[in-house]
């Protein structure tokens, strides 16, 4: 049998890296892992891997004119909110020029593109959210996403969208902590740390999130899809679990309000899932799963 060849954008990632092991385990498809610059995946079988720039409409064309996939599910962006409030022309390139450049190479070589989004097109007013509510985003990364989200809507390509929130996991030869390996940390140290009580969220481990990537790639489920955890939790709630998972001191924990930081955050956002379990057949683990999945991680 022919093989399904799904390709992926910045398989350096977290969810990159994520995805890539999850489709090298699937007999029916064929992994191309694309990223600029080099190779960060911590294995090297199964997959082929091709430098690829997203902002770079010749790098765009060649690799896909090349590959000739089924699929693309673009996970590569930037992400961090406060430097895209202050790098707003880097922001809008990454985020939604580069969308602008896939669409076009889809749209000619009649690929499915799948486009990962966030919770943050939403303005945190009444979350947890479904699909179908308005976005309404506060922040200048929220806006660049939105607009992605518009310009693959607007297109005529097939096409999903996966929206997620706060994606939490470890990564190979990633600098970037997450809230579990910071708590843990911060109190083996004997640290009292700060964690936000205003801000609630649906927490979502980066393998849960490549799992129901996969099955819209998968099943070329069309429209828009929540895919995140189900726990409905605070920043120091999620602090507070972990504490109490790896046996560490949670009056080192205090409450605190929101910290200013140069962009807003929306309070309550957060996912229902009705529809990714429904169509989709998505179930996440539970947060507390999550952090025993970490720990093995760690080791």
């Amino acid at each position: 049998m022919e093989k399904k060849k799904i390709l992926i954008t910045g398989s350096n990632g977290l969810l990159g890296q994520k995805l890539a092991e999850l489709l090298v385990t699937k007999p029916s498809i064929e992994t191309i892992a694309t990223a600029k610059g080099d190779n960060r995946l911590p294995f090297q079988d199964g997959y082929i891997y091709a430098e690829m720039d997203i902002t770079d409409p010749e790098s765009v064309e060649a690799v896909i004119a090349k590959f000739r996939p089924e699929v693309i599910i673009h996970t590569a962006a930037m992400t961090n909110v406060d430097q895209c409030e202050m790098e707003k022309e880097m922001c809008w390139k990454l985020n939604v020029t580069a969308v602008e450049i896939l669409i076009r190479a889809c749209k000619k070589y009649d690929v499915f593109l799948e486009h990962l989004s966030t919770d943050f097109v939403f303005d945190g007013t009444s979350g947890p959210y479904q699909e179908d509510d308005a976005p309404n985003p506060i922040s200048f990364y929220g806006w660049s996403k939105y607009a992605a989200e518009k310009a693959v809507m607007s297109s005529d390509i097939r096409w999903s969208i996966a929206r997620t929130v706060l994606v939490y996991g470890i990564a190979h030869d990633m600098s970037r902590s997450n809230i579990i390996l910071w708590v843990k940390k911060s109190l083996e140290e004997g640290k009292t740390i700060k964690v936000v009580t205003d801000q609630f969220r649906t927490p979502t481990l980066a393998e849960d999130l490549a799992l129901g990537c996969y099955l819209i790639a998968d099943q070329q489920a069309e429209g828009i899809f929540h895919i995140s955890g189900k726990d409905f939790l605070t920043p120091y709630e999620m602090a507070l679990m972990a504490a109490d998972y790896f046996a560490l001191p949670a009056s080192l924990i205090t409450p605190t309000d929101a910290f200013t930081q140069p962009a807003r955050r929306p309070p309550r956002t957060g996912f229902d899932l009705t529809k990714s379990r429904k169509v989709l057949g998505y179930e996440p683990h539970t947060f507390r799963e999550g952090i025993a999945l970490l720990a093995t991680q760690i080791g």
